[in-house]
Formats: structure tokens, sequence, C-alpha cells
């Protein structure tokens, strides 16, 4: 026992695990952290426009769930997921071309969760995931932190390429791949029909769990809608289709899910139950009268029609404060567009200057598994209106006008 006033020896403050000083923070979090003042035009984030929320049909379902169930609202839930969301959610996924039962479905605290809980019910350390180049950043994150060795397949503008996917299957023998093909993060990209189906069906024949990633496919702007990989032959048994309502309805909800076999997900069930025992059973049931009471597709066709004015808008302003042999790609949906200024420009190191201006973006480099291509940087675009968008591309043309990170 301490006595106060007298003098205790002190040894030294025990390590934290090797996983955390290992794994470093996310940049893009790093980045908002000092770009989040007023005046800034911010290019850097991933978030969907606030103004844009439907805050009074939340607020209404809310306000009936609390009306009408208020002691189940503010009790302990299933692991699983209130059985009314599920199936709701499983209701959408079938009417979208693949057949669901809410017993398909695990309901998560965000997608993100999902991620962490499909690492912790699949890899142990040392085994090798692959996932897109570039790729998702805290998808990076959270298979590291799992101490999985991660390997990009190559790809171009039409995504992954299966020739490449296939060989790294066979020389590497992955856990799974990780893929977001549909307006992808960061590219934009989206995966064409004919590579679903090769990516299937390399799954099928070499063994290979696939999680395909699906934030951003509702908010599409035109073209046709490609179904998932999840729906095409041979994939049924070994896909895990990841969704979330953070880009539709609200992040701030943490709502996501995960459908997939009966296996994996009584896995993950098994997982979360050590990580938070429930998703927040008051917005499982908000989100439920949602989804009855509420139009979400309207909703989410509006949000896209604004959306696509501000890609219109980028697109439209890149060409005049990019330097020469910049090139960049055009989305059809989401949130980000993807651009490669000319060889000798690194987007790190060009930055502070950029911010200096009252401007932000991310460089490309933290979403490369393997070398990164480093002048490469994500916009996104849907968070400003379109003259503050043009505001913004002004405020970085200054920056290229100077000469600034040309490598001269």
């Amino acid at each position: 026992m301490n006595v106060v006033g007298s003098e205790v020896r002190r040894g030294p403050v025990p390590e934290l695990a090797s996983r955390v000083r290992s794994v470093g923070g996310s940049p893009v979090r790093d980045i908002l952290a000092v770009v989040d003042r007023p005046g800034v035009v911010n290019f850097a984030g991933g978030l969907p426009a606030p103004e844009l929320f439907d805050a009074d049909g939340i607020a209404d379902a809310y306000r009936a769930v609390f009306a009408g169930q208020a002691g189940r609202a503010l009790q302990y839930a299933t692991t699983e997921g209130e059985p009314v969301l599920r199936e709701a959610l499983a209701a959408r996924t079938s009417r979208r071309g693949l057949p669901t039962g809410a017993d398909d479905i695990l309901v998560t605290t965000g997608s993100q969760q999902a991620l962490s809980l499909l690492a912790t019910a699949l890899l142990e350390p040392g085994d090798t995931v692959l996932v897109e180049n570039p790729c998702y950043l805290a998808a990076l994150q959270v298979f590291r932190f799992a101490g999985a060795r991660v390997v990009a397949v190559p790809g171009n503008a039409e995504g992954v390429d299966p020739e490449a996917l296939e060989e790294l299957v066979v020389r590497e023998r992955p856990k799974f791949f990780y893929t977001v093909p549909t307006f992808q993060n960061p590219t934009g990209r989206t995966l064409s029909l004919a590579r679903r189906v090769a990516v299937a069906d390399i799954a099928a024949r070499r063994g290979l769990w696939i999680i395909e990633d699906d934030p951003y496919g509702e908010l599409r702007f035109e073209g046709e809608r490609v179904p998932w990989i999840a729906s095409c032959d041979g994939a049924e048994d070994r896909t895990v289709l990841l969704g979330s309502f953070s880009k539709v309805m609200a992040p701030g909800m943490r709502l996501g899910w995960l459908r997939g076999p009966d296996e994996l997900v009584r896995a993950c069930v098994i997982a979360k139950q050590a990580a938070d025992l429930h998703t927040p059973t008051v917005n499982q049931l908000a989100a439920a009268r949602y989804l009855a009471e509420r139009d979400l597709d309207a909703h989410v066709g509006r949000v896209a029609g604004v959306y696509r004015e501000r890609r219109d808008a980028m697109l439209a302003g890149l060409g005049e404060v990019l330097p020469a042999g910049a090139v960049w790609e055009r989305p059809e949906g989401g949130m980000f567009l993807w651009v490669r200024l000319p060889d000798g420009y690194d987007t790190t190191a060009l930055l502070p200057q950029v911010v200096r201006h009252d401007v932000a973006y991310v460089p490309g480099a933290p979403f490369y598994a393997g070398e990164p291509d480093r002048a490469t940087m994500r916009l996104c675009f849907v968070t400003h209106t379109p003259p503050e968008i043009g505001e913004g591309l002004r405020r970085l043309g200054e920056v290229f006008e100077s000469g600034a990170g040309d490598g001269s």
C-alpha cells in the first residue's frame, strides 16, 4: 500500500502491443484534424454532405420508436441484430437480385466493424490477403492490424486484372480477396460484369473467399447497375457482401451489415460478442422504422442528383488548374475522383503547401499496399457546392502556378 508523501520506486510502463505500435493511424483522419477549420475547402474527407441528410425523417423515426418501443429500444439486444431490421435488409438485398433471408444477415456497428469481424474470423498472423491496387485505406489498416501480409493485385482503369488475380491466388495461397467493385475508394472505378464473373470463377475453382464491400453502389449518377459478385455463378458460398447506411442515410447512426454463408456469419457473431455484444438497439429500430415509413430509394436518388452536379463541377474545372500531363478518371457514381499528376510530383510532399492555401486533398501513397505511386491524389467532390468546388480548385491551381511540387 502506498503511503501519502512516501517516495515510490517506479519501473518502466509496460509496452503497448506490437500490432498497435506497428500499424499507424489513418492519414485521412490526420489530415482532417489539420484542415478542420472555417474557410478550408476540404476535398480530403470521405464524408457525405450533411445538408442532404433527411434529418426530419430520421428524427421522426426515433420519435416513433421511443413513443412505442422505448423499453426495447433502450435494452440489450441479440448480437445478430434486430429481426425487423434484418428482415428489411434481406428484402432490399433480394430485390437487387441476390436472394437473401434474415438469417443471412449480421448487423454491425458500421461496415468498418464488419471488416474487423471478418479479419478476426478468417485471419491468423502471417496469413496473406489480396487487395486492389490502390485499396480502401481503412481496410489495409484492419488487415495489417490482424497481422496479415497484404499483397496488391495489379489492375487498370477497368479494375482488378483477373489473370493477375489468379496468378497471385496460385502463388500466394491467400485467405481472401478484398474488393470495392463499384465506385471504388479511392479511384471511383467500377469493375465490369465480365471481370466480376471472372473473379467469381477464380474463387470457385481456386478455393478463395471474396469480401465484396459495397458502401457506394447506390450512389449511381449514370449508366446501368452492375450485379454484385456475390450473385455470380460460383460465388454463392464464398462471398461476403458488406453494406452500410453511412453514405445513404447517416454515418452517425453507425449501421452496417454483412451477408454471407451460415458458418462464416456465425463465426462473425462470436467475434462481435467479444467486441461490443450488439449494435445499439435504438439505432437499429429507428432505421427499420425509417425503411418502413419513408422511401429511402427516392431519398438516395435526390442525393445522387446533387452529387452528380458536384462531380460535374469538379470535372469541368480540373483541366484549368492541374499541370499539363495530369490525368484523371470519370466515375459513374460514388464520392471520389482519382488524379495522377505528371512524373516528378509527390502529392504527400506537396500537401503542406496546398493546406496553406486553405484547400486539401488526400495523397495517394497511403492507399497502396506495395510500392506507391506518389504522383496520385484522391479528391472527394460531394461535401462542397459547385461554387465552393470552383474556389477550391482555384486555390489548388495557385499552388501549381507557383511551380510547387514539380520536382524541378
